[in-house]
């Protein structure tokens, strides 16, 4: 009886063939399941094929296929000559190549960028790779030691003093600044109606400016003896290393902290030592190239990385001083943001070139370009304090309560645990911020700068190459050169997100 209720659900004849199942695997499935499994996808597919029918075809046909490869001027790219459709003028790219890199850099100096960006380049590379050991001394050598080889390499001179002259010359112009404040409010007090109250407030300040003239005294004093002397830097060089190897013997704990300290303090020094006599810069160093020859990808560079390095720590302090239980921090760090983020980038480089000066003692100048470098970074510094913001604010807030309960101090608490997690929230827009500033630089040719883009529309002025194509060519040239770092950068950012699994964290 059992065998007769089996054999009743066993099949007694063949099935019917059936049509093979719709590929859903490879370029066809992808084409099947993607564009076109619906109207709606089909019309979009169509509207993207004719979109890329009328402008990326014409792109390629434009660079590649009608262009002109060589040519010693003009007539090489006009259509009459050519006898065909020309389309872009490449050798005027090649023609301009080193004007659009080095701007009017001195040929024979040239090797000073080369240089320098070969520098850069063995230094960045290896804290791009995670596997790479040593990422500390790495990050010593490319933060603080490659800025000053690279400003030496790049401007040039030498130095006639170290540590305790530079420090001393600060706290002098410091000093000369508030005494001359306080003698223009004494001289205003003269014409104006609350005279009185002005000269009060002035012989107040001028008093102070005279305290801290006698205070800093000694370093005055110290450097006019070494400079007298006529021994160099070394001297000054001596006498700061053994007061910071000192004070950091100290701050280390002393002898309970061992040697280590005070071993690595001098190790820097004499690595600084070093790079003094390969350089020649006690002897005057390098031939000196004025900011006002440099140009192209070279100025490009020098104000995107300066800005990206320099921005970040502001707005990490910023972003720590907006969140302060100390209110003075806290209104500074907020006014700070909105007035920065409040005024456009354009004016804030018009401010730092044509108005600084004027708040300046008179017997004191700064660079064109480091008053261009410092406006970049103190205005990025603010949009960065915000996306930091962000991230600690998506921090929960357990993670300090726990820390605390451990036992950790707020500085361990905000460097080990709190600020990582934040700057992990936040790595999309960091990184949309550099590209932004990376793009931004082309604002500096309004102020007399000449960037990459400057340096090209500067180009444009030689009637040697003046063709239909060469604008085009040239744009087209300057475009390809920002979509390879901008793209290069989000692709970057896009690996550190998946190496910290961000995604599945949260």
């Amino acid at each position: 009886m059992s065998d007769l209720a089996a054999s009743s659900f066993v099949r007694q004849d063949l099935v019917a063939e059936r049509p093979a199942p719709v590929k859903t695997t490879g370029f066809v499935g992808f084409v099947r399941t993607r564009l076109l499994n619906s109207p709606t996808n089909i019309l979009l597919t169509v509207l993207g094929l004719l979109l890329v029918w009328y402008t990326v075809i014409p792109t390629i046909k434009f660079l590649l296929v009608d262009a002109v490869w060589s040519g010693k001027d003009r007539t090489a790219c006009l259509a009459e000559n050519a006898g065909r459709p020309v389309g872009a003028c490449w050798p005027f790219i090649q023609a301009k190549f080193t004007q659009l890199f080095y701007g009017f850099y001195p040929e024979v100096e040239r090797w000073r960028v080369n240089l320098t960006f070969a520098l850069g380049a063995v230094l960045l590379l290896p804290l791009l790779i995670p596997r790479l050991p040593a990422k500390g001394v790495n990050a010593g050598l490319f933060f603080f030691a490659f800025p000053a080889v690279a400003f030496f390499l790049l401007h040039g001179g030498g130095i006639t003093g170290f540590g305790v002259s530079w420090v001393a010359s600060l706290l002098q112009l410091f000093a000369d600044s508030i005494s001359g404040a306080g003698e223009l409010l004494i001289g205003l007090s003269k014409t104006s109606a609350a005279g009185p109250l002005l000269w009060a407030i002035g012989s107040i300040i001028a008093l102070v400016g005279t305290l801290l003239h006698w205070v800093i005294f000694p370093l005055t004093w110290l450097r006019d003896q070494m400079l007298a002397a006529g021994q160099g830097p070394w001297l000054d060089f001596a006498i700061t290393a053994v007061i910071v190897s000192v004070i950091l013997f100290v701050l280390g704990g002393g002898t309970r902290a061992g040697s280590r300290p005070l071993i690595a303090s001098l190790a820097t020094f004499a690595g600084m030592a070093a790079v003094i006599k390969l350089m020649g810069l006690d002897r005057g160093g390098l031939p000196i190239v004025d900011t006002r020859l440099w140009g192209g990808l070279l100025v490009t560079l020098v104000i995107a990385i300066t800005g990206i390095v320099a921005s970040l720590p502001i707005g990490v302090a910023l972003a720590l001083g907006r969140r302060s239980t100390i209110p003075l921090i806290r209104i500074f760090s907020i006014t700070y943001i909105e007035f920065w983020r409040g005024v456009p980038l354009i004016t804030v480089l018009f401010f730092a070139t044509y108005m600084l000066p004027l708040f300046l003692p008179g017997n004191f100048t700064v660079d064109g370009l480091v008053r261009a470098l410092i406006g970049v970074s103190l205005f990025t510094g603010a949009y960065q304090a915000e996306n930091l913001r962000g991230g600690l604010a998506a921090v929960p807030r357990g993670q300090g309560e726990a820390a605390s309960a451990l036992g950790l101090s707020w500085w361990k608490t905000t460097s080990l645990i709190v600020l990582p997690q934040a700057l992990r929230h936040v790595i999309p827009a960091i990184v949309n911020s550099f590209i932004s500033l990376f793009k931004d630089t082309s604002l500096v040719s309004i102020v007399a700068l000449f960037d990459l883009l400057g340096s090209l529309r500067a180009s444009f002025a030689d009637p040697v190459w003046t063709t239909p194509s060469t604008a085009f060519t040239g744009f087209a040239f300057i475009g390809i050169i920002y979509f390879i770092f901008c793209f290069g950068m989000s692709r970057y950012s896009l690996f550190v997100e998946h190496r910290l699994n961000a995604h599945r964290r949260n």
